[in-house]
């Protein structure tokens, strides 16, 4: 991403629609001091309602992302975000709210990501990084599963287990049984620094990881993994490595 949404515009424009304006003016704040560390020209606009983003989007749909509550007023964000992906299958699109208990139905709309309040500033910088790399080519991993070949983005990928005889892969919707072996995984995703094997049994993608709370670690979706005794220090290390950028 080089500040656009392709690369037709000469600044990043981004829509936050939350109902609070602390939020509002937080998340702005966020995005300025990004911007600002990545000498990305950024035009933000602030809605205080669903309703009132959807009739300023008839007439101007040039955004490369939307910031988007889920809890507002009349129109909540996740049905703003349905009618909005009903005119723009591809818009990024970022949910920030109190409540986890949505986190399935970001997915149906293809969201970028979904960050609960109070949101940290390490981990919204993170997902905006990652929105830049996507304009970057994302590296894709190939797979060899039980069904067959298997292709996935680095970010897609959440973690892999190793259970009794059998590796698998978790993305936010999928399992998938691989053909390798833990070690085979382990040693084919070594190379991306997304990559730390929190446990014998585990190896995830620390751009999914929200917090460390020993002796486990808490995913986005609210799923914990074990994190060994032994592995503790290199996993502190690649979680702040990893947001550090």
């Amino acid at each position: 991403m080089s500040g656009t949404r392709g690369s037709r515009m000469e600044k990043l424009r981004i829509a936050i629609c939350d109902d609070e304006e602390v939020q509002r003016k937080l998340l702005k704040k966020y995005l300025e001091e990004w911007a600002g560390k990545k000498g990305i020209p950024l035009e933000i606009r602030l809605f205080p309602s669903g309703e009132g983003f959807l009739f300023a989007w008839e007439d101007d749909r040039n955004y490369g992302l939307l910031v988007l509550d889920i809890e507002m007023g009349k129109m909540n964000g996740m049905e703003l975000a349905a009618a909005v992906r009903r005119q723009d299958e591809e818009i990024p699109i970022l949910f920030v709210t109190g409540y986890d208990r949505y986190m399935a139905q970001g997915y149906e709309v293809s969201a970028l990501h979904y960050l609960l309040k109070p949101v940290h500033k390490e981990k919204m910088f993170a997902v905006l990084d990652r929105l830049e790399r996507k304009g970057k080519a994302e590296p894709k991993l190939l797979f060899q599963t039980e069904e067959g070949m298997l292709s996935l983005p680095v970010s897609k990928v959440w973690y892999v287990e190793a259970r009794a005889h059998q590796c698998i892969l978790y993305t936010a919707e999928e399992e998938y049984v691989l053909r390798s072996s833990m070690g085979e995984t382990v040693r084919y995703l070594e190379e991306y620094r997304e990559f730390v094997r929190c446990h014998r049994s585990y190896l995830v993608n620390v751009g999914h990881v929200s917090a460390l709370v020993k002796p486990e670690l808490v995913l986005d979706d609210k799923r914990r993994l074990p994190v060994s005794r032994s592995a503790e220090k290199e996993v502190n290390r690649m979680f702040i490595d990893f947001y550090k950028g």
